[in-house]
């Protein structure tokens, strides 16, 4: 059957221009809907959503189930009866970086005083939905919240540094902190479920205007996380909870020394055993929220660079073998055959991993950038337009890249003497020109960040990989999205094919 085609925008919803330093799910989300409808597009991709820790790096996660509070909207807390408007009164924030040092913390203090409010009114009209919420999720809901009332109680230190009854989960100890803690744990059920009652109905709204929601899953988790603290057997660690290896990869095109991560890496032998059942979970839990997942570093489940945890940097490392096929055809068995999925496959890639990819039908990924600057060494494996095929999500760039005028003014001569005369440009526009060849190609899916709709350059990168600061920071200003660009948009997305019919 011939897949309709389609494009979108990369956005992180931190992105989000917002009077409270930090995208969130309030009228701003609402607002990037009605542009993606009105530019012909059908997607919004998103980061990782779950709660962020040191980095502020949404592929550092402390919970694989939860979401981060950064991302509850105050101004819909006020329409909810939640807080006062004296109660969020706004401060000045940077209007193009987040603030999380200033940010977080304020936006905490909101949450505490909307769950103080709701307990002042016990017959608020979200009773029900509460308690419905709580008892469904209870699953993963009950170690997130104690993991983070511990974590507050202790300060923010990392679960490993808690007394050893504690970190070792005794169960007297966890029952006796249970107890001492109930009202933090209380308040941390009601944060998530403002979370994610928020994020569906921002999520039945994009329905109603013929958007899907594309998430994405990194393959692993934080070692300072609920999901290592509560399930550490799952994890390749010693006595004390420390990890023995860390995840990464091995020098490529964004690193010299590649990428130390320092994820916990699992032990695969122990969750095959269990049916993978920590993936299942969360594959369900994912796509219940999301109609399409993008699963980060897809080459791991094939094999996956194991750095010895004294290494500071990832050259040392060792190819270990991963689960492959064995754990998709878990997930089909537990959640059907039709598994919503796009494989991340950029880096350094084995015959083994295009023949994983080629078997299960996953579309996988092509970025332009990646096929212009590669012919300086004549790759010719290039993502060249003219390269690509249906079952492929091309990119300009992605969260990973820098923006595409942030990366052409860093070519040669040489690339950019190619990219004239290939894209037929005089390179003034090439950020609109790389639009355009994305949405000209054959592929089934396009896609592009929001900072190259906008033409920014290098000082809009969500992220620099190898470095570990000034990262995750960029905000869209309140005046991007103007009627011109939607019109133009949506005018060069109608000549490919991609953008729905406009009603009369």
């Amino acid at each position: 059957m011939k897949r309709a085609r389609k494009s979108g925008i990369l956005l992180h919803p931190t992105s989000l221009p917002s009077p409270f330093g930090v995208g969130d799910f309030g009228p701003s989300a609402y607002w990037f809907i009605d542009f993606l409808k009105r530019s012909g597009q059908k997607m919004w991709q998103m980061l990782p959503l779950g709660p962020t820790g040191f980095g502020d790096s949404p592929y550092q996660s402390l919970s694989a189930f939860g979401g981060n509070p950064a991302l509850i909207s105050p101004q819909l807390l006020i329409e909810a009866g939640l807080l006062e408007p004296k109660e969020a009164r706004m401060h000045s924030y940077d209007a193009v970086r987040v603030e999380y040092d200033r940010v977080i913390p304020h936006k905490l203090h909101l949450l505490k005083r909307a769950y103080i409010n709701y307990k002042l009114h016990p017959k608020h009209n979200l009773e029900k939905k509460f308690k419905d919420f709580c008892r469904q999720e209870a699953w993963w809901l009950e170690d997130f919240v104690l993991f983070f009332a511990l974590k507050e109680l202790h300060e923010g230190c990392p679960w490993t540094e808690w007394p050893h009854e504690l970190r070792d989960r005794v169960p007297e100890a966890l029952n006796t902190h249970r107890q001492k803690l109930s009202g933090e744990l209380e308040s941390h059920r009601f944060e998530q479920f403002l979370f994610f009652y928020q994020y569906e109905k921002l999520h039945t709204y994009a329905k109603s205007k013929g958007i899907e929601l594309i998430g994405d899953i990194p393959i692993f988790v934080a070692h300072d996380s609920s999901d290592v603290w509560s399930h550490p057997e799952w994890f390749l660690l010693d006595s004390e909870g420390e990890p023995t290896v860390v995840a990464g990869v091995p020098p490529d095109y964004f690193s010299a020394t590649g990428q130390r991560w320092g994820n916990p890496l699992y032990d695969w032998a122990k969750l095959k055993k269990e049916n993978y059942s920590f993936w299942v979970d969360r594959f369900r839990h994912t796509a219940k929220m999301f109609d399409l997942i993008r699963i980060d570093h897809f080459r791991g489940f094939v094999d996956y660079w194991e750095i010895p945890a004294e290494e500071i940097t990832a050259v040392n490392g060792e190819w270990k073998e991963g689960p492959g096929s064995d754990l998709f055809d878990a997930l089909k068995k537990a959640l059907g055959s039709d598994l919503p999925v796009i494989a991340e496959d950029l880096g350094i890639i084995t015959q083994g991993v295009r023949d994983l990819i080629e078997k299960l039908g996953f579309p996988n990924m092509a970025v332009l950038q990646f096929g212009f600057g590669s012919m300086q060494s004549g790759d010719p494996t290039a993502f060249l337009p003219h390269n690509l095929k249906r079952n492929q999500v091309v990119y300009t760039g992605t969260h990973d890249n820098a923006t595409t005028l942030g990366w052409w003014r860093e070519q040669s001569a040489q690339v950019q003497e190619f990219a004239h005369f290939y894209l037929n440009t005089d390179g003034n526009l090439i950020y609109r020109d790389m639009v355009r060849a994305a949405l000209g190609s054959v592929c089934n899916l396009a896609i592009f960040p929001m900072q190259d709709i906008l033409g920014l350059g290098s000082e809009a990168n969500m992220n620099r990989p190898g470095t570990t600061e000034g990262n995750w920071q960029w905000r869209m200003r309140e005046d991007a999205l103007s009627e011109a660009l939607a019109k133009d948009l949506y005018m060069i997305t109608s000549l490919y094919g991609r953008a729905p019919q406009k009603e009369v």
